[in-house]
């Protein structure tokens, strides 16, 4: 066991998270956490994760589900593509491993939605084999103590942060170990204004040394975000908005949302999907919603339906949703909050 897994240990022992609903040594619920707490904060995967497990209490739960059922626990949390992987590797368990999790890396790597980090975090964690890891918080720890310079996506900062992680886990312990340098990251050697009085391995971090924290990890590089733009309807028809699902691929896939048009022919689209003239049109301000790659502006359009053909029941694909009801399954955060609005009327009307 290294100096620098001593002292983290001994930090943990003293100061570490160990009441978090997922600390057990469980390799399904240890896998859902990390899945969920990709890309986002302990405190906001805290609820979600303990609704989920109601619903869904074992990875058989999880195969036997409908997707819907499982996109809709995940509204909310964004990065659909996690809960889609989730579904589908929670079903190959299932089916092609007699309902038991792969006890090597490559095997839980050949998982949908598996990478190299998660995959050791599930194999520390849940059996204690000895796997290193580099999530996010682990990678600012990594990078600021050994100041290994550069964006972590690149290939070859990565490799180091690798090799480091490799030296630094222990032998023994490896599930406190693991849990230990992602509290450290979490709580103490954050993004901003780090902790290093509270550190247990500050006395040896060159960024320290050299004053240049705020240089770790090094960032991505700035690209200039893209604005696109999508007009949609909210089709109204008594105390229910027309929703359909969307395709499998590409953003919000298999979730149900309002009807998108490229463009704001919204009575031609009245007209050949809901056999309505589309009289009374009402444009609200545009919503802008942020991807990680691009931003987009919603012009969102309410039509009061009077009539509609058969064409538009409900279907596996359509349906019209009751304001007052359970949704059909998953459904964007943007297109929640327009639905939201849709139901309490405190939207702005564009003049």
């Amino acid at each position: 066991m290294s100096d620098f897994s001593d002292r983290v240990l001994a930090w943990y022992d003293r100061f570490g998270r160990k009441d978090l609903p997922w600390q057990q040594p469980d390799a399904y619920r240890v896998w859902v956490s990390e899945i969920m707490l990709q890309q986002t904060q302990v405190q906001t995967v805290i609820p979600y994760y303990e609704r989920f497990m109601q619903s869904f209490p074992t990875v058989a739960a999880l195969a036997d589900a409908e997707l819907d059922a499982v996109l809709r626990h995940w509204s909310g949390l964004g990065y659909y593509a996690r809960a889609r992987n989730l579904h589908a590797a929670a079903r190959i368990v299932r089916d092609d491993c007699a309902g038991v999790f792969p006890q090597t890396l490559d095997g839980l790597m050949a998982l949908p939605g598996i990478g190299r980090s998660t995959a050791g975090a599930i194999l520390a964690l849940a059996s204690g084999i000895r796997q290193p890891i580099l999530d996010g918080n682990v990678k600012r720890v990594l990078a600021r103590h050994g100041a290994i310079a550069g964006w972590p996506g690149q290939s070859a900062v990565a490799k180091k942060l690798w090799q480091a992680a490799e030296e630094y886990t222990p032998g023994s312990g490896v599930a406190a170990y693991t849990q230990a340098i992602m509290d450290l990251g979490a709580t103490v050697c954050t993004r901003s204004n780090p902790d290093c009085g509270a550190c247990p391995v500050s006395s040896d971090c060159l960024a320290r040394q050299t004053g240049t924290i705020a240089g770790y990890p090094g960032r991505k590089p700035k690209k200039t975000r893209p604005l696109r733009q999508t007009t949609m309807v909210l089709a109204v028809r008594d105390d229910a908005v027309y929703l359909e699902r969307r395709p499998a691929a590409g953003i919000w896939g298999g979730l149900w949302s309002l009807p998108e048009l490229a463009d704001d022919d919204v009575a031609n689209w009245c007209r050949q999907t809901l056999n309505w003239r589309g009289d009374e049109i009402e444009s609200w301000d545009i919503l802008r919603h942020s991807f990680s790659h691009y931003d987009l502006d919603i012009q969102p359009v309410v039509v009061h339906v009077t009539a509609t053909s058969r064409k538009v029941a409900d279907s596996s694909d359509s349906t019209w949703h009751r304001l007052g009801g359970s949704p059909p399954g998953g459904i964007a955060a943007p297109v929640q909050k327009l639905i939201n609005t849709l139901k309490t009327g405190n939207h702005v009307q564009n003049s």
